[in-house]
Protein backbone atom coordinates (compact mmCIF):
# COMPACT_ATOMS: atom_id res chain seq x y z
CA UNK A 1 0.00 0.00 0.00
CA UNK A 2 1.10 3.43 -0.74
CA UNK A 3 -0.34 6.79 0.41
CA UNK A 4 -1.38 10.42 -0.80
CA UNK A 5 -2.37 13.47 0.06
CA UNK A 6 -4.84 15.82 -0.77
CA UNK A 7 -5.28 19.20 0.05
CA UNK A 8 -8.54 20.54 0.61
CA UNK A 9 -11.42 23.17 1.21
CA UNK A 10 -15.08 22.41 2.23
CA UNK A 11 -17.79 23.77 3.37
CA UNK A 12 -19.77 20.43 4.57
CA UNK A 13 -20.26 19.50 8.20
CA UNK A 14 -17.65 17.29 9.41
CA UNK A 15 -18.84 13.66 10.70
CA UNK A 16 -17.16 12.98 14.62
CA UNK A 17 -16.66 15.24 17.59
CA UNK A 18 -13.24 16.48 16.95
CA UNK A 19 -13.77 18.77 13.87
CA UNK A 20 -10.04 19.23 13.52
CA UNK A 21 -9.77 15.21 13.21
CA UNK A 22 -12.97 14.20 11.79
CA UNK A 23 -14.10 11.16 10.49
CA UNK A 24 -15.38 12.56 7.24
CA UNK A 25 -17.63 15.12 5.82
CA UNK A 26 -21.23 14.81 5.30
CA UNK A 27 -24.22 15.92 2.78
CA UNK A 28 -24.93 19.13 5.17
CA UNK A 29 -23.53 22.34 5.46
CA UNK A 30 -20.84 23.60 8.56
CA UNK A 31 -22.52 23.77 11.35
CA UNK A 32 -21.05 27.65 11.47
CA UNK A 33 -23.03 28.43 7.86
CA UNK A 34 -22.26 27.53 4.50
CA UNK A 35 -20.43 30.10 3.79
CA UNK A 36 -17.87 28.66 6.84
CA UNK A 37 -14.75 26.91 4.66
CA UNK A 38 -12.50 23.99 6.63
CA UNK A 39 -9.09 24.06 5.07
CA UNK A 40 -7.19 20.54 5.43
CA UNK A 41 -5.89 17.34 4.32
CA UNK A 42 -6.89 14.12 3.71
CA UNK A 43 -3.89 11.14 4.03
CA UNK A 44 -5.17 8.06 1.57
CA UNK A 45 -3.26 4.72 1.66
CA UNK A 46 -4.01 3.03 -1.61
CA UNK A 47 -3.54 -0.32 -4.23
CA UNK A 48 -0.78 1.21 -6.35
CA UNK A 49 -1.75 -1.85 -8.93
CA UNK A 50 -4.91 -0.89 -9.05
CA UNK A 51 -4.02 2.59 -10.12
CA UNK A 52 -1.12 1.38 -12.58
CA UNK A 53 -4.02 -1.05 -13.95
CA UNK A 54 -6.47 2.15 -14.69
CA UNK A 55 -3.50 4.37 -15.23
CA UNK A 56 -2.33 1.56 -18.71
CA UNK A 57 -6.06 0.38 -19.57
CA UNK A 58 -5.49 0.60 -23.68
CA UNK A 59 -8.78 2.02 -25.90
CA UNK A 60 -8.85 1.77 -29.54
CA UNK A 61 -6.71 4.40 -31.30
CA UNK A 62 -3.54 4.11 -28.81
CA UNK A 63 -5.87 5.88 -25.78
CA UNK A 64 -4.58 4.76 -22.82
CA UNK A 65 -5.62 5.62 -19.44
CA UNK A 66 -9.90 5.15 -17.60
CA UNK A 67 -9.67 7.52 -14.64
CA UNK A 68 -13.20 7.69 -14.15
CA UNK A 69 -13.59 3.72 -13.00
CA UNK A 70 -10.52 4.29 -11.35
CA UNK A 71 -11.98 6.86 -9.18
CA UNK A 72 -14.51 4.97 -8.08
CA UNK A 73 -12.13 1.92 -6.91
CA UNK A 74 -10.28 4.90 -4.77
CA UNK A 75 -14.21 5.70 -3.55
CA UNK A 76 -13.70 2.40 -1.77
CA UNK A 77 -10.07 3.19 -0.27
CA UNK A 78 -10.93 6.38 0.95
CA UNK A 79 -13.39 4.93 3.11
CA UNK A 80 -11.54 2.30 4.57
CA UNK A 81 -7.78 4.15 4.50
CA UNK A 82 -8.01 8.03 5.07
CA UNK A 83 -7.02 9.98 7.51
CA UNK A 84 -8.30 13.72 7.72
CA UNK A 85 -6.29 16.56 9.62
CA UNK A 86 -8.00 20.48 9.46
CA UNK A 87 -5.62 23.28 9.89
CA UNK A 88 -6.73 24.60 13.07
CA UNK A 89 -7.11 28.98 13.45
CA UNK A 90 -4.28 30.12 16.35
CA UNK A 91 -7.24 32.22 17.37
CA UNK A 92 -10.35 31.58 19.39
CA UNK A 93 -11.23 35.00 18.46
CA UNK A 94 -14.38 35.06 15.31
CA UNK A 95 -11.40 37.95 13.92
CA UNK A 96 -8.27 36.11 13.19
CA UNK A 97 -5.32 37.88 11.71
CA UNK A 98 -4.05 37.00 8.07
CA UNK A 99 -0.45 35.39 9.69
CA UNK A 100 -2.94 33.08 11.78
CA UNK A 101 -5.75 32.29 9.07
CA UNK A 102 -6.26 28.84 8.63
CA UNK A 103 -6.38 29.69 4.78
CA UNK A 104 -3.17 31.50 4.84
CA UNK A 105 -1.46 28.15 6.73
CA UNK A 106 -3.62 26.40 3.92
CA UNK A 107 -2.08 28.49 0.84
CA UNK A 108 1.23 28.55 2.12
CA UNK A 109 1.74 24.38 2.48
CA UNK A 110 0.08 24.33 -1.00
CA UNK A 111 3.18 27.10 -1.72
CA UNK A 112 5.59 24.86 -0.88
CA UNK A 113 4.81 22.27 -3.17
CA UNK A 114 4.74 24.88 -5.96
CA UNK A 115 8.39 26.21 -5.08
CA UNK A 116 9.10 22.40 -6.00
CA UNK A 117 8.46 22.47 -9.11
CA UNK A 118 4.56 21.47 -9.18
CA UNK A 119 2.03 23.28 -10.69
CA UNK A 120 -1.60 23.45 -9.23
CA UNK A 121 -4.96 22.55 -10.28
CA UNK A 122 -7.89 23.78 -8.27
CA UNK A 123 -10.69 21.09 -8.63
CA UNK A 124 -14.09 21.73 -8.09
CA UNK A 125 -16.83 18.08 -8.75
CA UNK A 126 -20.29 18.30 -9.86
CA UNK A 127 -23.34 16.73 -8.39
CA UNK A 128 -24.11 13.76 -6.87
CA UNK A 129 -20.53 13.27 -5.23
CA UNK A 130 -20.04 12.39 -1.30
CA UNK A 131 -16.96 13.09 0.36
CA UNK A 132 -15.16 9.72 -0.38
CA UNK A 133 -16.60 10.13 -4.26
CA UNK A 134 -15.10 13.88 -4.25
CA UNK A 135 -11.38 13.00 -2.59
CA UNK A 136 -11.19 9.71 -4.88
CA UNK A 137 -12.28 12.20 -8.15
CA UNK A 138 -9.16 14.28 -7.07
CA UNK A 139 -7.18 11.67 -6.59
CA UNK A 140 -7.61 9.79 -9.60
CA UNK A 141 -7.43 13.15 -11.45
CA UNK A 142 -3.78 13.77 -10.10
CA UNK A 143 -2.72 10.25 -11.04
CA UNK A 144 -4.09 10.51 -14.38
CA UNK A 145 -2.96 13.90 -15.32
CA UNK A 146 0.48 13.15 -14.05
CA UNK A 147 0.90 9.90 -16.23
CA UNK A 148 0.40 12.24 -19.09
CA UNK A 149 3.55 14.65 -18.32
CA UNK A 150 6.18 14.59 -20.54
CA UNK A 151 9.46 14.14 -20.04
CA UNK A 152 10.89 17.01 -17.81
CA UNK A 153 7.28 18.84 -17.27
CA UNK A 154 6.22 19.25 -14.14
CA UNK A 155 3.91 17.31 -11.99
CA UNK A 156 0.66 18.67 -11.10
CA UNK A 157 -0.83 18.68 -6.99
CA UNK A 158 -4.71 18.89 -7.34
CA UNK A 159 -6.26 20.65 -4.74
CA UNK A 160 -10.23 19.64 -3.95
CA UNK A 161 -13.47 21.82 -3.64
CA UNK A 162 -15.78 20.05 -2.02
CA UNK A 163 -19.47 21.51 -1.29
CA UNK A 164 -21.81 19.27 0.30
CA UNK A 165 -23.94 17.19 -3.04
CA UNK A 166 -25.61 14.54 -2.23
CA UNK A 167 -24.06 11.13 -3.53
CA UNK A 168 -27.03 9.54 -3.85
CA UNK A 169 -27.89 5.99 -5.24
CA UNK A 170 -30.23 7.79 -7.75
CA UNK A 171 -28.40 10.55 -8.65
CA UNK A 172 -30.89 12.03 -11.25
CA UNK A 173 -33.60 12.38 -8.18
CA UNK A 174 -30.60 14.59 -5.55
CA UNK A 175 -30.27 16.67 -9.28
CA UNK A 176 -32.41 19.79 -7.28
CA UNK A 177 -31.31 19.48 -4.05
CA UNK A 178 -27.59 19.50 -5.31
CA UNK A 179 -28.59 22.67 -7.42
CA UNK A 180 -29.49 24.36 -4.52
CA UNK A 181 -26.77 23.48 -2.05
CA UNK A 182 -24.57 24.82 -5.52
CA UNK A 183 -26.11 27.78 -5.49
CA UNK A 184 -25.31 28.20 -1.41
CA UNK A 185 -21.70 27.35 -2.00
CA UNK A 186 -21.24 29.78 -4.38
CA UNK A 187 -20.51 32.62 -1.90
CA UNK A 188 -17.69 30.28 0.22
CA UNK A 189 -16.41 29.34 -3.05
CA UNK A 190 -16.13 33.34 -3.89
CA UNK A 191 -14.51 33.55 -0.64
CA UNK A 192 -12.25 31.20 -1.36
CA UNK A 193 -11.07 33.15 -4.45
CA UNK A 194 -10.90 36.17 -2.66
CA UNK A 195 -9.05 34.65 0.02
CA UNK A 196 -6.57 33.24 -2.74
CA UNK A 197 -5.99 36.82 -4.33
CA UNK A 198 -5.17 37.90 -1.03
CA UNK A 199 -2.82 35.41 -0.57
CA UNK A 200 -1.12 36.01 -3.64
CA UNK A 201 -1.10 39.49 -3.88
CA UNK A 202 0.83 39.78 -0.51
CA UNK A 203 3.49 37.57 -1.79
CA UNK A 204 4.23 40.43 -4.33
CA UNK A 205 4.14 42.48 -1.57
CA UNK A 206 7.26 40.89 0.12
CA UNK A 207 9.96 40.30 -2.59
CA UNK A 208 12.82 40.90 -0.05
CA UNK A 209 11.46 37.73 1.60
CA UNK A 210 12.51 34.63 0.12
CA UNK A 211 10.30 32.73 1.54
CA UNK A 212 7.32 35.01 0.78
CA UNK A 213 8.62 35.37 -3.07
CA UNK A 214 6.23 34.14 -6.14
CA UNK A 215 7.02 31.43 -7.56
CA UNK A 216 6.99 29.92 -11.24
CA UNK A 217 4.61 27.61 -11.11
CA UNK A 218 1.03 28.09 -12.08
CA UNK A 219 -2.29 27.55 -10.42
CA UNK A 220 -5.17 25.97 -13.07
CA UNK A 221 -9.04 25.41 -12.26
CA UNK A 222 -11.24 22.63 -13.31
CA UNK A 223 -14.73 23.07 -12.79
CA UNK A 224 -16.66 19.56 -13.54
CA UNK A 225 -20.49 19.57 -14.10
CA UNK A 226 -22.44 21.70 -11.99
CA UNK A 227 -19.29 22.57 -10.31
CA UNK A 228 -19.40 24.88 -13.36
CA UNK A 229 -22.58 26.51 -11.97
CA UNK A 230 -21.31 26.87 -8.21
CA UNK A 231 -18.20 28.93 -10.29
CA UNK A 232 -20.76 30.86 -12.12
CA UNK A 233 -22.47 32.22 -8.92
CA UNK A 234 -19.28 32.61 -6.64
CA UNK A 235 -18.53 35.03 -9.43
CA UNK A 236 -22.01 36.70 -9.52
CA UNK A 237 -22.24 36.63 -5.75
CA UNK A 238 -18.94 37.28 -4.42
CA UNK A 239 -16.27 38.17 -6.58
CA UNK A 240 -17.64 40.72 -9.06
CA UNK A 241 -19.01 42.48 -5.68
CA UNK A 242 -15.58 42.65 -4.05
CA UNK A 243 -12.94 42.90 -6.47
CA UNK A 244 -13.58 45.90 -8.67
CA UNK A 245 -12.47 46.70 -11.99
CA UNK A 246 -10.64 44.18 -14.10
CA UNK A 247 -11.01 40.74 -12.13
CA UNK A 248 -7.85 39.20 -10.34
CA UNK A 249 -5.45 37.32 -12.98
CA UNK A 250 -5.26 34.07 -10.77
CA UNK A 251 -4.86 31.03 -13.09
CA UNK A 252 -3.31 30.15 -16.24
CA UNK A 253 -5.45 27.59 -17.69
CA UNK A 254 -9.20 27.12 -16.72
CA UNK A 255 -11.02 24.61 -17.76
CA UNK A 256 -15.06 24.10 -17.97
CA UNK A 257 -15.93 20.07 -18.29
CA UNK A 258 -18.96 19.14 -18.88
CA UNK A 259 -20.55 22.48 -17.67
CA UNK A 260 -24.27 22.23 -16.60
CA UNK A 261 -25.05 26.18 -17.06
CA UNK A 262 -26.60 27.73 -20.07
CA UNK A 263 -25.06 27.71 -23.36
CA UNK A 264 -25.40 31.64 -23.59
CA UNK A 265 -23.88 32.08 -19.92
CA UNK A 266 -20.19 32.70 -21.70
CA UNK A 267 -21.97 35.83 -22.85
CA UNK A 268 -24.96 36.56 -20.25
CA UNK A 269 -23.79 35.72 -16.76
CA UNK A 270 -21.18 35.92 -14.63
CA UNK A 271 -19.17 33.71 -16.57
CA UNK A 272 -18.95 36.10 -19.42
CA UNK A 273 -15.79 37.48 -17.17
CA UNK A 274 -14.02 34.17 -16.51
CA UNK A 275 -11.38 34.88 -19.12
CA UNK A 276 -10.06 37.50 -17.19
CA UNK A 277 -9.01 35.63 -14.32
CA UNK A 278 -6.94 33.18 -16.80
CA UNK A 279 -4.95 33.25 -20.02
CA UNK A 280 -6.65 30.89 -21.78
CA UNK A 281 -10.57 29.26 -20.75
CA UNK A 282 -11.52 25.79 -22.65
CA UNK A 283 -15.06 24.06 -22.74
CA UNK A 284 -14.97 20.76 -23.13
CA UNK A 285 -18.63 19.52 -24.27
CA UNK A 286 -20.17 15.93 -25.59
CA UNK A 287 -23.81 15.73 -27.21
CA UNK A 288 -23.75 12.62 -26.06
CA UNK A 289 -23.98 13.56 -22.17
CA UNK A 290 -26.74 12.18 -20.37
CA UNK A 291 -26.91 14.05 -17.43
CA UNK A 292 -26.69 17.43 -20.29
CA UNK A 293 -30.17 15.57 -21.66
CA UNK A 294 -31.58 14.81 -17.95
CA UNK A 295 -30.80 18.94 -17.47
CA UNK A 296 -31.83 20.47 -20.35
CA UNK A 297 -35.29 17.59 -20.85
CA UNK A 298 -36.24 16.75 -17.32
CA UNK A 299 -36.09 19.92 -15.33
CA UNK A 300 -36.44 22.69 -17.79
CA UNK A 301 -33.07 24.49 -17.52
CA UNK A 302 -32.57 25.07 -21.16
CA UNK A 303 -29.65 24.24 -23.93
CA UNK A 304 -26.73 23.09 -21.58
CA UNK A 305 -22.95 24.46 -22.31
CA UNK A 306 -21.51 20.55 -21.52
CA UNK A 307 -24.13 19.55 -23.94
CA UNK A 308 -23.83 21.29 -27.52
CA UNK A 309 -20.95 24.01 -26.44
CA UNK A 310 -21.63 28.17 -26.67
CA UNK A 311 -24.94 29.25 -28.23
CA UNK A 312 -22.98 31.90 -30.31
CA UNK A 313 -18.99 31.18 -30.39
CA UNK A 314 -18.13 34.23 -32.22
CA UNK A 315 -19.85 36.14 -29.50
CA UNK A 316 -17.33 35.20 -27.13
CA UNK A 317 -14.09 36.55 -25.78
CA UNK A 318 -11.41 35.49 -28.22
CA UNK A 319 -9.65 33.84 -24.95
CA UNK A 320 -12.29 30.97 -25.29
CA UNK A 321 -12.19 27.79 -26.86
CA UNK A 322 -14.21 25.41 -26.64
CA UNK A 323 -13.37 21.11 -27.74
CA UNK A 324 -16.14 19.05 -28.97
CA UNK A 325 -15.67 15.81 -27.36
CA UNK A 326 -18.67 13.75 -29.01
CA UNK A 327 -16.81 12.06 -31.92
CA UNK A 328 -14.53 9.70 -28.80
CA UNK A 329 -16.22 9.75 -26.05
CA UNK A 330 -18.37 6.54 -25.19
CA UNK A 331 -20.51 4.90 -22.30
CA UNK A 332 -23.38 4.91 -20.81
CA UNK A 333 -23.47 9.02 -19.26
CA UNK A 334 -20.67 9.93 -20.92
CA UNK A 335 -20.20 12.77 -18.22
CA UNK A 336 -17.20 12.31 -16.26
CA UNK A 337 -14.47 11.87 -19.77
CA UNK A 338 -12.43 14.54 -18.30
CA UNK A 339 -11.10 12.00 -16.46
CA UNK A 340 -10.71 9.34 -19.39
CA UNK A 341 -7.51 9.04 -22.09
CA UNK A 342 -7.76 11.58 -24.64
CA UNK A 343 -9.68 14.12 -23.09
CA UNK A 344 -7.32 14.41 -20.18
CA UNK A 345 -4.05 14.28 -22.38
CA UNK A 346 -5.64 17.30 -23.80
CA UNK A 347 -6.34 18.86 -20.32
CA UNK A 348 -2.48 18.17 -19.63
CA UNK A 349 -1.28 19.20 -22.64
CA UNK A 350 -2.91 22.75 -21.99
CA UNK A 351 -0.84 22.90 -18.59
CA UNK A 352 2.23 22.05 -20.21
CA UNK A 353 1.50 24.55 -22.75
CA UNK A 354 1.64 22.56 -25.88
CA UNK A 355 0.77 24.49 -28.80
CA UNK A 356 -2.88 24.41 -29.39
CA UNK A 357 -2.61 22.89 -32.93
CA UNK A 358 0.81 21.09 -31.95
CA UNK A 359 0.84 17.39 -34.03
CA UNK A 360 0.78 15.66 -30.72
CA UNK A 361 -2.75 16.75 -29.73
CA UNK A 362 -5.45 14.43 -30.79
CA UNK A 363 -7.76 17.90 -32.14
CA UNK A 364 -8.42 19.06 -35.25
CA UNK A 365 -9.60 23.12 -36.07
CA UNK A 366 -12.52 23.38 -37.31
CA UNK A 367 -13.73 26.21 -39.48
CA UNK A 368 -13.98 29.06 -36.07
CA UNK A 369 -10.46 29.73 -35.15
CA UNK A 370 -11.38 28.70 -31.39
CA UNK A 371 -13.72 25.61 -32.32
CA UNK A 372 -11.96 22.20 -31.96
CA UNK A 373 -12.80 18.33 -32.26
CA UNK A 374 -11.42 15.96 -30.76
CA UNK A 375 -10.61 12.39 -32.54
Amino acid sequence: MKKTQIYFATNRKHEGRDRWNPKGYGKKFSSDGHENLRFGQVAVEYDESVVNEFLSKKFKGNRVGDGEKMSAKLSKMVKRNSTIKAYKDFSTEKQVDFENNSSTQFFRDIKNHMMGGNDVVLFMHGYAVDWEDAVASAMSLEFMLNSKRGNGSKEVKVILFSWPSNGSNMPFAAYKSDRSDARDSAKSVGRGILKLRDFLSTLKRHTDNEAEKVCNSKIHLLCHSMGNYVLENALAYKVLGYSGGTLPRIFDQIFLCAPDVRDDAMEKSALSRLHEMGNRVSIYYNDGDVAMHFSEYTKHFGDRLGHTGNARPAMIHNKVHQIDCTPIVKGFTEHSYYQWATVNEDIMQSIQGVPLDDDSRMRRRRAQSREWEMF
